[in-house]
């Protein structure tokens, strides 16, 4: 399967890692990589300014680039350092102009990131209107709530497996990553990009059956301790995100349509992929309740889950069930990644680790093993992540959540919806 990715990034273009409509065009030395790149949008107000050249100089290189018909250029640079970029302003309209005090040219640094961006602002300087503390809790509570539902989308999928099988599986932030990757890599080949979504999704199921196919079933039928299956998932998970990064690379790259614009609802604003996103992680989750509750596939799940050995007494193939809990969690990881590629936005090679915690931290919330109790608990850490920007620096959003777990554990292991079980 990542030979199969391999293959799709072989033939696929460079330029498809950006965002269909296509970068400026960009003059560089030979030899420069699409890895690393200096970008930025020209607007005067709300209009795009078109054919405005920007220079970026440093360490040797030399590179330019003119604005499109949305006012995006971007400058391709062969590595990591510092570079001065500089503004045309002859090439600027006759009725635009750098807002005063505007530094130009500017000093760049590249940071841990492959892209760095630049603004110029053009046009006279407008003092930002002042926000209510309600408008901003609300428009923070909204970002929450798609990033915790995208969060729900993985969680349930791992609380599946541990309901089921018992198993913490550490190698499902990598599940999350194969679905972003496969669905760069299926849209860069030229295929729309909502067909490669569906066929990303498909391949996080098959992901998931594979694994059960070759790994765990085995593991299972010798009859491996709990804790050994977890090791073993761990090594699964290095040797995946790996395996990923020597042939995806380890820069960030854009899927299609990475950029959208801001949606306003009176005074709160969502952007349209969040919107999306929120949508579809809503839609799918109703239908999997609506799966599990109402349809025998669904009541046998959560019969294994709740007593194995009586379930396969009672005639149910519970290593069929196993099975198909594998493929679901696969596709609703695969389709989790997806979703938080856009909310980022990019694909990574660690992008499933750096959120692996956070599914974690949702399913222990909501409770283990309790597929309800890890939608409950994702919503909320997205929630709190989310709304704790307004009071912490950015850097430290994931912080509260992972506090709220280890809380969770030291006062209510079993979490919201999770019951207490004699242990021993």
């Amino acid at each position: 399967m990542l030979a199969l990715l391999a293959a799709m990034f072989a033939v696929a273009p460079a330029a498809s890692a950006v965002p269909h409509g296509g970068p400026p065009a960009a003059v560089a030395a030979q030899g420069s990589t699409q890895d690393l790149a200096i970008r930025g949008t020209l607007r005067d107000g709300q209009e795009p300014l078109v054919g405005v050249r920007i220079t970026a100089t440093g360490n040797g290189f030399t590179g330019e680039a003119t604005t499109d018909e949305d006012g995006r250029w971007e400058i391709i640079v062969p590595s990591k350092s510092t570079y001065q970029v500089e503004l045309d302003v002859a090439t600027l309209p006759a009725d635009s102009q750098l807002t005063e005090g505007q530094e130009n040219p500017r000093t760049v640094t590249f940071g841990t990131s492959s892209n760095a961006g630049v603004i110029f602002k053009i046009g006279e300087a407008v003092e930002a209107a002042e926000v209510s503390f309600l408008d901003t809790l609300a428009e923070r509570a909204l970002a929450g709530l798609s990033f915790g539902l995208l969060l729900a989308l993985a969680a349930v999928g791992l609380s599946l497996i541990f309901g089921t099988t018992g198993l913490t599986n550490f190698a499902h932030g990598e599940m999350v990553t194969l679905g972003a990757v496969a669905a760069f890599g299926l849209s860069a080949t030229g295929m729309p990009v909502w067909s490669a979504m569906i066929l990303a999704v498909i391949v996080g199921g098959a992901f998931g059956y594979v694994q059960d196919w070759g790994l765990w079933r085995p593991l299972r039928r010798r009859g491996s301790a709990l804790v050994p299956m977890m090791i073993v998932s761990i090594g699964l998970a290095l040797a995946v995100r790996y395996t990923i990064q020597f042939f995806f690379g380890g820069s960030t790259r854009q899927l299609p349509g990475a950029q959208s614009e801001v949606i306003e609802f009176g005074s709160v604003g969502i952007t349209r992929n969040n919107l999306i996103s929120l949508i579809i992680s809503l839609v799918v989750i109703v239908v999997i309740g609506f799966l599990l509750l109402k349809t025998r596939l669904g009541k046998a799940t959560r019969a294994v889950s709740d007593n194995p050995a009586l379930a396969s007494a009672s005639g149910i193939d519970v290593d069929g069930v196993i099975r198909m809990v594998w493929v679901v969690g696969g596709m609703l990881a695969a389709l989790g990644g997806i979703l938080w590629a856009y909310y980022r936005p990019g694909v990574s090679f660690n992008m499933g680790q750096q959120i692996l915690l956070l599914i974690f931290a949702g399913v222990t919330l909501g409770g283990l093993g309790t597929v309800f109790g890890a939608l409950i608990g994702s919503v909320l850490v997205g929630l709190m992540v989310e709304i704790s920007t307004i009071w912490l620096e950015a850097d430290l959003k994931y912080v509260g959540a992972l506090f709220v777990m280890i809380a969770v554990l030291l006062f209510r292991p079993q979490g919201i919806l999770g019951r207490k079980e004699r242990v021993g």
